[in-house]
């Protein structure tokens, strides 16, 4: 049976709010406990709730301590280098978004460079194109395919006369 999709708001039926919180809660716990079972590694969580004076830790305050604690001693550069705050990571992710977006503008340039020098080669007029940005683009793109097309005769060159020489 399929789940419906939730929407991500504040539930305003407390009581449904609280029967949500006790089973997510739950289910945060699980995974964690498979997380740190599982991968070898040592792990805590401290929620606070409204629903409760004292917050929940997992899995008990000596174990949380004793993690605190690891974190606390290490070196300075490698905690700053897992930490990271909303800041930084929404810098990050716009950065990456940025290369992303420019990668995908170059790429589709150069394939309409590409599509236009196959238009030129199936008879459509050099003197179509409008743009003086457009032919030097078609240019480098000649002028690479020529220097692809000549190493590729070279080396297959080089290769049949090792081959005759054999």
């Amino acid at each position: 049976m399929a789940r419906r999709k939730m929407k991500h708001e504040l539930i305003s039926n407390e009581s449904k709010r609280k029967v949500s919180f006790k089973k997510r809660i739950g289910g945060l716990l699980k995974k964690m406990n498979e997380l740190t079972t599982l991968c070898g590694i040592m792990g805590c969580v401290i929620i606070y709730s409204t629903f409760d004076n004292r917050p929940k830790i997992w899995p008990s305050p000596p174990m949380l301590t004793c993690v605190i604690d690891r974190f606390i001693e290490s070196p300075e550069e490698e905690r700053e280098r897992y930490t990271v705050d909303q800041k930084t990571f929404l810098g990050r992710h716009i950065s990456w978004l940025s290369n992303a977006l420019e990668r995908g503008r170059k790429k589709n340039r150069g394939l309409e460079i590409e599509l236009t020098l196959n238009e030129c080669l199936a008879g459509k007029s050099i003197h179509d194109l409008t743009c003086l940005e457009d032919i030097k683009e078609l240019q480098l793109l000649l002028e690479e395919n020529i220097k692809c097309f000549t190493d590729k005769i070279e080396t297959m060159g080089l290769n049949s006369e090792n081959d005759n020489k054999k």
